[in-house]
């Protein structure tokens, strides 16, 4: 069955990228990978700070951002438990390997004056919880064994959410798909129920969606900015 199998990195907006690299270096040991121009975006900086060799945590920069207010309870949530607009991100949970690593990450963390919260026991996974710059809400994970479904799906709030129990099982278990290897048109834009992708410049979006796959895949460059020997 084709699905997604993981994350290959979470982009965040930031105005500082330098303080945001200093952060998840420093606090977290994470090693910056990638900084560059980003491909197709104007006067644009992308980092990208490991987390393993498949997953990147990744910054968005530029003097734009400074602008745009960061406001609590609407853009951001501030803590694990506050709320923000629909769309934004409430908190990012990063995995460790076990319980001794979590207490580990605690210490390298206090050791450096952020404070910590937990570790929380939540029966899934043990959390403890913390702050990155820029009102970023974080926590650190580790689970003994993968969330099982029956236990963890509550009824109550199954129906709260109006959902169906035929809805609950195609939840539970996605239908497959058949691969198409890439054959499948780019649905008309009028009439595509989307969701649609927004905030382009008038036109733009319209433009690049009626754009080949083929001209699209070379249509920004792809070469690292440093000549390796």
């Amino acid at each position: 069955m084709n699905k997604v199998e993981g994350l290959h990195h979470l982009a965040i907006c930031t105005a500082d990228m330098k303080a945001q690299i200093e952060f998840f270096t420093d606090k977290l040991g994470m090693e910056l990978q990638a900084l560059y121009w980003m491909h197709g975006v104007a006067n644009t900086w992308h980092g990208f700070l490991r987390l393993n060799d498949e997953s990147s945590i990744a910054f968005v920069c530029n003097p734009k951002i400074a602008d745009i207010p960061r406001t609590l309870g609407e853009s951001h949530a501030g803590n694990p438990g506050a709320n923000c607009a629909g769309g934004a991100v409430q908190h990012i949970a990063l995995k460790v390997r076990n319980h001794e690593e979590l207490l580990a990450m605690r210490d390298r963390l206090r050791s450096k004056g952020v404070p910590v919260m937990g570790p929380l026991d939540h029966g899934m996974c043990q959390s403890i919880y913390f702050a990155g710059p820029e009102h970023l809400s974080l926590e650190l994970s580790y689970s003994d064994e993968p969330i099982n479904a029956e236990a963890w799906i509550d009824p109550e709030v199954v129906d709260l959410a109006g959902i169906s129990a035929e809805e609950l099982a195609r939840y539970k278990t996605p239908a497959g798909f058949a691969d198409e290897r890439g054959g499948v048109p780019q649905p008309e834009l009028g009439s595509a129920p989307g969701p649609h992708m927004t905030n382009y410049p008038r036109g733009a979006y319209e433009a690049v969606m009626g754009m080949s796959d083929e001209d699209t895949l070379h249509m920004v460059t792809n070469e690292p900015p440093v000549r390796i020997a």
